[in-house]
């Protein structure tokens, strides 16, 4: 595991609701905790790898600020949003919207979505997961954004049934 990963835990923990994770990979173990005013700390228990000088010692976090702009998209509708059906993300990982920077995104508001249609891909330590429709109906809203953190039940799409 290198720093950039770690980093990226990090912030991903740090926006969760998880209070703890270890990982272990061969002669190396890392314990990430939050305190309960959502600070983590970090800890490892063997030395760090070497391609770090400094050693890797406990440290606490400020707390993230999200400063990011929120531009989410949506369809002009008159209809309440009590019939809306919402699609969820299943882990914690990186929402993307397309398989590719330079492909379209799978779905956009207006789609047609079937159930099993892939809507979306959720990157969780370098694993590609597609996630599909549970519902079939039209995507009315996009709630996260592209190439960003998202969590465990996390709302993603609102879907008008069929």
């Amino acid at each position: 595991m290198d720093f950039k990963q770690i980093q990226e835990l990090i912030k991903i923990i740090n926006k969760s609701n998880i209070g703890e994770l270890t990982i272990e990979e061969k002669d190396f173990k890392i314990t990430i905790r939050q305190k309960e005013e959502a600070s983590p700390v970090y800890t490892t228990s063997t030395p760090s790898p070497a391609y770090l000088n400094a050693p890797f010692v406990s440290q606490p976090s400020a707390p993230s600020v999200n400063t990011q702009s929120v531009n989410h998209e949506t369809a002009p509708s008159t209809k309440p949003a009590d019939n809306y059906v919402t699609i969820k993300s299943p882990m914690i990982g990186t929402f993307y919207r397309s398989s590719t920077p330079d492909k379209p995104p799978f779905v956009s508001v207006g789609d047609e979505v079937t159930q099993g249609k892939t809507v979306c891909i959720i990157e969780a330590m370098k694993l590609f997961n597609e996630i599909e429709s549970e519902v079939s109906g039209t995507i009315v809203k996009v709630l996260a954004d592209d190439a960003s953190p998202v969590e465990y039940d996390q709302p993603l799409f609102l879907v008008e049934p069929a």
